[in-house]
């Protein structure tokens, strides 16, 4: 059973991506909804599967 709060590691795995990626996509912006638990980064697994959601396109030349 996979947990419902997930740290870089395993949201990345979880997305198909790498942990670099999601770093980046955290710091700008265009990623994931995320908490700060002191210096800590968790990851709800309902944000992500949101996220997930929110990018869904029917054609490439859709824009997300």
């Amino acid at each position: 059973m996979t947990p419902e709060i997930l740290n870089t590691v395993e949201a990345a795995s979880y997305l198909g991506l790498s942990k670099p990626t999601l770093e980046r996509m955290r710091l700008k912006g265009n990623g994931p909804k995320f908490a700060k638990l002191n210096s800590s980064v968790r990851y709800r697994k309902a944000d992500l599967d949101a996220w997930l959601e929110s990018r869904l396109v029917r054609s490439t030349s859709e824009q997300v």
